[in-house]
């Protein structure tokens, strides 16, 4: 059973600008763009079941979103599909859709994470958002897996890797209506809506067991009541659990939460933004974090505010999106280039567009010691 933790208010009020915390500036717009004429957040790897990323041929295979760069950025998440990528130092490769066409039990495809089974397949675990077929997208969550075979067979595939798709598409985890409120609204945009998403895939080494760590909204009578809520694989279904951290009058969404283990610590993070925060701003868009001896818990946040990594006050936008791999290298993905005061979530399209990057942003590096985190520099 695990151990809810809460951040508080007064977690936050230890919250203080550092250089160990504060990305370095860049220029969403000048990244250069892996995918021409479609915009790509939310990466993830392909897993091995020990957490490391997997790599065949030399190339590490990762997911990603993506849509066509059309209209306001903002309305990728209405267009979102869920794509393969191979990397090889520096330099990324289009694989393609990971999915066939409405192969999905929902109209898009959310963020998610993948795993290679010893069989050599991929169990890919991922929110299906609204419903296959509706005539206007709606916002109900759920999570899905589906398991893909992974193919590196030059003859077949010129030397690429690929997914073959024939394999179903399940719905295994909703959100219980009890602990965790349905996340089931017709109409909404994101940063607004109530959360069952982002699957995040893990193996605890203590035990064995597979867990799926997902961004939930606990029943409370707070609007701002983003959770995590684990689940845990038994029997070969999904049962949810008691939420692991609870941002209870803090925070709307505490989004794509994942767990590495690093010198016998549980280090798990999460993500989120400057405008779901209660109040607004009340601290940056960043990575957050929290420790514990286990992944039960209980939690104390890293750097006692639980900040990790936050965009610098001069762009406050400018990346979103981190995830921690086990060997402390972070992805993101080139969100908005704006400014203090500035939402362009808001902007008209022209607008948001040019100022929109799209693409992956430059990859950091973490220390983890204890209860304390930094930024690798230099």
């Amino acid at each position: 059973m695990s151990t809810t933790s809460y951040w508080t208010p007064s977690h936050l009020d230890l919250l203080a600008g550092s250089a160990t915390t504060t990305a370095p500036v860049f220029h969403p717009v000048a990244v250069p763009r892996i995918l021409p004429g479609h915009d790509l957040w939310d990466l993830w790897p392909v897993q091995e079941e020990d957490g490391s990323t997997c790599v065949i041929g030399g190339h590490e295979v990762w997911m990603a979103l993506s849509a066509p760069s059309l209209g306001h950025p903002e309305e990728r998440h209405g267009r979102a599909r869920i794509r393969l990528l191979a990397r090889n130092g520096d330099g990324w490769t289009d694989l393609g859709h990971a999915f066939s066409d409405g192969a999905s039990p929902g109209s898009r495809e959310w963020s998610g994470s993948a795993v290679r089974r010893p069989d050599g397949s991929v169990s890919v675990f991922y929110t299906a958002a609204g419903q296959r077929g509706e005539a206007r997208p709606t916002f109900r969550q759920s999570v899905a897996e589906t398991r893909l075979s992974l193919i590196a067979d030059s003859a077949r595939t010129n030397g690429r890797i690929s997914l073959e798709h024939e394999s179903e598409h399940r719905e295994i985890l909703r959100s219980d209506g009890s602990v965790y409120l349905p996340a089931e609204e017709v109409t909404g945009a994101p940063g607004q809506i109530r959360a069952f998403r982002d699957p995040g895939w893990f193996r605890d080494p203590a035990d064995g067991r597979e867990y799926l760590l997902i961004a939930a909204s606990v029943a409370s009578g707070d609007r701002f009541n983003g959770a995590i809520a684990p689940a845990e694989a038994r029997a070969g279904a999904w049962s949810l659990l008691p939420p692991l951290i609870v941002a209870d009058g803090v925070n709307h969404e505490l989004e794509r939460p994942h767990v590495i283990v690093h010198r016998s610590r549980y280090y798990l993070f999460f993500c989120t933004q400057r405008h779901t925060f209660h109040p607004a701003d009340r601290a940056p868009t960043g990575l957050y974090g929290f420790v514990a001896p286990a992944l039960a818990g209980p939690y104390e946040p890293l750097n006692g505010s639980g900040l990790v990594i936050r965009n610098p006050s001069r762009q406050p936008d400018q990346a979103y999106a981190w995830l921690v791999l086990p060997d402390l290298r972070v992805v993101s993905f080139a969100n908005y280039r704006s400014g203090p005061g500035m939402d362009l979530r808001q902007a008209e399209a022209v607008r948001a567009r040019a100022d929109f990057g799209g693409t992956i942003a430059p990859i950091l590096t973490l220390t983890l010691s204890g209860t304390s985190a930094s930024i690798v520099t230099g």
